[in-house]
């Protein structure tokens, strides 16, 4: 229970999406004007990556990994060698399968998004939809395959986590451009220019969280 939560935790501070590896930027800058889409967009990241990374895992260790086939002729791993599918290896074909399950889950997203909440929907316009190449969703998937996590909870830990951490950075970030609108920011930086500088500023905060040891 306790590896669960170190890594729920990390997925949040330590291993931030945005703060640590800046993945996600496009849709964290493009919708975080208001904290109802940030809120919006966050939630659909939280639930886009707690599905797909855990989908992405019994894809890696079942059908993906060499010799991950050997289950469906009844082999185990220490009769693996008399498996018909003993040295298959279809882990070139990760990307493409990983893209694909994303693809889907954000598609179900959209649907439930444009039945339950039309203004969200309308608000939150082409960056839903583009969740699909948001490159944290994919991030997580690849995370999770790097660091071979020795159970599927494990994986979803990671994957809520991750979520997690990114729906905290876009709400923070929203909340704070609410507020500068009505602070004197030079002409210059308004906009993009004065997101970013808070951007590096937050990285460099969260940077702190590197030194706790989970």
């Amino acid at each position: 229970m306790q590896e669960l939560v170190n890594i729920f935790v990390k997925g949040i501070f330590i291993e931030n999406m945005i703060f640590a590896y800046f993945l996600g930027m496009c849709s964290y800058l493009a919708v975080s004007k208001t904290v109802k889409t940030g809120v919006g967009l966050g939630a659909a990241v939280i639930f886009v990556l707690g599905i797909t990374v855990p989908i992405n895992y019994l894809l890696e260790n079942f059908v993906l990994k060499e010799n991950a086939l050997i289950w469906v002729d009844g082999h185990t791993r220490e009769t693996a060698e008399q498996s018909m599918f003993y040295g298959t290896d279809l882990s070139f074909l990760s990307f493409i399968m990983f893209i694909a399950v994303i693809a889907s889950m954000v598609q179900l997203v959209e649907m439930i998004v444009e039945k339950f909440a039309p203004a969200l929907y309308g608000a939150l316009g082409i960056f839903l939809p583009l969740i699909a190449v948001n490159c944290s969703i994919l991030g997580g998937a690849l995370f999770m395959q790097e660091r071979q996590y020795a159970t599927i909870v494990e994986a979803t830990s990671f994957g809520l986590g991750s979520g997690v951490g990114w729906f905290l950075a876009i709400v923070a970030i929203a909340a704070i451009r609410e507020k500068i609108k009505y602070s004197h920011v030079p002409a210059p930086l308004r906009g993009l220019g004065i997101t970013f500088i808070i951007t590096g500023l937050m990285g460099i905060a969260f940077m702190s969280f590197m030194g706790i040891k989970l």
